[in-house]
């Protein structure tokens, strides 16, 4: 298949640019796939379409506010810092602008001195490797120095911290938020465990190749970036037992379907552990664990447009977007939900 095959139009004026007051105020757009019917619902209606008997599979990794704004020591030229994964335990792999003249031996002064950072090493595809230096515990420090890693296509600033993060966001690692999850509020989690659905927390922290578009014509030469997965034992346990008992594994965001599916062995059974998955999913995958998806509108020509497809078929997906750009809905992380069964 095509990269061009999941292209589709989008008026930029659709890209939600700020969350919503109420985060389970936003619109849910039920497609069942099968019969291609198509649904115009509340996000609070999701609990119409969920049984007694399935297993609610949510990812409760916690943005980092991975974004900084520095100098260089011996010019004072300004330097802008995204830190994607932590490699040692000062030594983060980053995304470093203007990257030109950012060789190995620079040197970066962040917060007035608060934060120093070195360049150690130039990898393959442009990341910088940087070794930190600070007095105290870094999390702090970046807490009050960083700034949300919001998605380029977010132009307005953020008011709110707490608004890029889950209700659940739990364990700090990710570069980006697991946006499907931003519709769920307290409330609403404590009506759908009421009705008799078990909820199963893995982990996977999100780094930035989830916006890096697809640059091969050819899906099958696109290679996809490296993330950290975790799988609890009582996560296994809990997303075993519903599928052996005839209940529905709905995976809310795509993350947690690749994480899911990465731990999954060829008889669907997920294995409890930890590591890094760079499972590819498009048309054409046979998914092992997932049955129904929570997602919002993704990127055309997306990795993630391209698992969605996978699902519910590129057809019926690019007729539902049709749909929602004919509709309204709101694109994007900040923007509206579809419920896929």
């Amino acid at each position: 298949m095509k990269t061009s095959d999941f292209y589709y139009d989008l008026p930029k004026e659709l890209i939600a640019q700020d969350p919503l007051e109420d985060r389970s105020s936003s619109r849910l757009m039920a497609v069942h796939w099968r019969s291609g019917r198509i649904e115009h619902k509340k996000f609070t209606d999701i609990i119409d379409y969920i049984r007694p008997g399935d297993c609610l599979v949510r990812n409760n990794t916690k943005v980092i506010p991975a974004r900084l704004f520095g100098v260089k020591e011996d010019t004072g030229a300004a330097v802008e810092l995204l830190l994607l994964k932590r490699r040692q335990q000062d030594v983060w792999e980053t995304l470093v602008k203007p990257g030109r003249k950012a060789r190995t031996g620079a040197r970066l002064i962040f917060g007035e001195g608060l934060l120093r950072g070195e360049i150690v090493d130039v990898l393959t595809d442009g990341n910088r490797l940087i070794q930190f230096h600070y007095d105290g515990i870094f999390e702090e420090i970046l807490d009050e120095l960083g700034q949300m890693p919001l998605p380029p296509y977010i132009t307005h600033k953020l008011e709110d911290k707490n608004r890029y993060q889950t209700v659940y966001a739990k364990y700090e690692g990710s570069a980006a938020a697991p946006t499907a999850g931003l519709h769920f509020t307290d409330n609403l989690l404590r009506q759908i465990a009421e009705q008799g659905v078990e909820t199963a927390y893995v982990t996977l922290h999100v780094g930035l190749g989830t916006f890096r578009p697809v640059k091969a014509d050819n899906l099958s030469e696109h290679h996809m970036h490296s993330e950290y997965y975790e799988v609890t034992k009582e996560a296994a346990d809990k997303i075993n037992s519903a599928k052996a008992a005839g209940g529905r594994i709905i995976c809310v965001g795509t993350t947690s379907c690749r994480t899911v599916e990465s731990a999954a062995d060829e008889n669907g059974i997920v294995r409890p552990g930890c590591g890094n998955t760079e499972i590819f999913i498009y048309p054409g995958y046979r998914f092992q664990v997932l049955d129904c998806l929570i997602t919002n509108f993704h990127l055309p020509e997306s990795t993630l447009v391209m698992l969605v497809s996978a699902l519910a078929g590129r057809e019926n997906v690019l007729a539902a977007y049709e749909e929602a750009v004919k509709e309204r809905y709101r694109f994007f992380s900040f923007g509206d939900a579809m419920f896929i069964q």
